[in-house]
């Protein structure tokens, strides 16, 4: 996979760390240790995804993730900070995925082949949707696993069909009560265990051990391949 790939963090071993990893994997890379180069490169032709450390001495790295999101760049946060409200903030500004230091490279590797495939597919608006063995039609809310018709409620087929837009992100609670619920059920997150819970039933191989419909506690929900 080629691609142009924007390094922020302060510290120069991640920077060479992370460079030294994804040049491997056949890309290229630009590093900043300051949000305002940071910026200046991201406006760059060719820019496709930003690794973003949030620890910058010239402004807290959160602030970056909607102005990167304008310029169209993937967002993926790399950072110390594990705490869960961190990891939703970022993620509900628009990041695309969230990985904690210390990190395995090829695990951030994978995250990255991720993020770039969902960055440059189809845009969202298409009327099927294929994430591994479940596929649907939007249009004539239908859905399949593995080829055999599966019967799902509105609210169901709504969730599913909001995880499978954003295949492989991780989409937190509160986006996805705001999407398939409204505004007025924000923190009815029980609706959304439950639903999750029923999904899990008709799509998951093993339920209580899943695979698809994979979670983060506290957070949010993924649909992976």
């Amino acid at each position: 996979m080629t691609a142009q790939i924007l390094i922020v963090d302060d510290e120069s071993a991640i920077r060479r760390l992370v460079r030294g990893a994804v040049e491997r994997a056949g890309m290229t890379a630009d590093d900043a240790a300051t949000a305002a180069d940071a910026l200046t490169l991201a406006h760059r032709p060719g820019c496709e995804l930003v690794l973003l450390d949030l620890g910058l001495p010239d402004r807290d790295g959160i602030e970056l993730v909607p102005l990167l999101k304008t310029m169209d760049r993937a967002v993926i946060v790399l950072t110390a900070r594990d705490a869960t409200a961190e990891k939703v903030a970022a993620l509900d500004l628009g990041a695309d995925d969230y990985v904690v230091k210390p990190f395995d490279t090829e695990e951030l590797l994978a995250r990255i082949r991720v993020v770039l495939r969902r960055h440059n597919a189809t845009p969202a608006g298409q009327d099927r949707l294929k994430v591994g063995p479940v596929e649907m039609d939007l249009s004539a809310h239908q859905v399949w696993r593995d080829g055999a018709a599966v019967k799902l409620t509105r609210k169901e087929f709504a969730l599913l069909a909001e995880l499978a837009r954003h295949a492989g992100k991780l989409l937190t609670h509160a986006h996805l009560l705001r999407v398939v619920w409204g505004d007025g059920h924000l923190d009815d997150v029980e609706y959304l265990r439950v639903a999750v819970r029923a999904l899990r039933l008709k799509l998951e191989l093993d339920p209580g051990a899943p695979t698809l419909l994979l979670n983060e506690p506290g957070i949010g929900y993924r649909l992976v391949a």
